[in-house]
């Protein structure tokens, strides 16, 4: 498979283990210490190049959260855009940032689509801004009840910034997550592309 140049170097910044332990101990009433790991998928998504995206707290690394799909592909109005899914059973697959074994099973029908759930990027000399289009809302059923994240992040050498905050669909009010400004993660290992 052939990848075109700026989705692999978008590949290369965002795959990887990540920790914001500075940012947590600089202002700790805002900050949880959180480990994320972004792993390449051995499968291609429509012949585009996935993570598997996975979030724990520091000091609770056996109770990951948050696992969904990164698709990265060549954007239709910006040149990139990277496009979230979710796991049909996320319990199936909860683990794998730490374990990636488990997505040695992982085949396309193990997702579905987010839909609205969408960030145009673009290379801002060296660092990848990803912002969600003008009016996109990106919605998903949990526990019976939609919610809604607004999803956005920078990516750079060595550094993720994650602006992704949960929000109430009705009033837009921050609910978790991002809501003191970006979850700003350090680097502690890559991952080959």
């Amino acid at each position: 498979m052939s990848i075109p140049v700026q989705v692999n170097i978008l590949a290369r910044l965002l795959a990887g283990e990540f920790d914001n332990g500075e940012q947590a101990r600089e202002n700790p009433a805002w900050f949880v210490h959180i480990h994320l790991w972004h792993r390449p998928l051995p499968i291609s998504i429509d012949g585009d190049l996935a993570l598997f995206a996975e979030q724990a707290p520091a000091l609770k690394l056996q109770q990951p959260y948050r696992q969904r799909v990164l698709v990265l592909k060549l954007g239709e109005v910006s040149p990139l855009c990277v496009e979230y899914k979710a796991f049909r059973e996320p319990e199936k697959f909860k683990g794998a940032g730490a374990n990636p074994q488990l997505l040695e099973s992982l085949t396309v029908e193990d997702l579905e689509d987010l839909p609205g759930c969408v960030l145009e990027v673009s290379d801002r000399e060296g660092v990848f801004v990803a912002e969600p289009p003008e009016g996109a809302k990106c919605c998903f059923q949990y526990d019976g009840k939609t919610r809604q994240v607004v999803l956005g992040f920078e990516a750079s050498a060595g550094r993720f910034r994650s602006r992704d905050r949960g929000v109430d669909p009705e009033t837009g009010r921050g609910l978790w997550g991002a809501l003191m400004g970006a979850y700003d993660f350090q680097k502690m290992q890559a991952y080959e592309v």
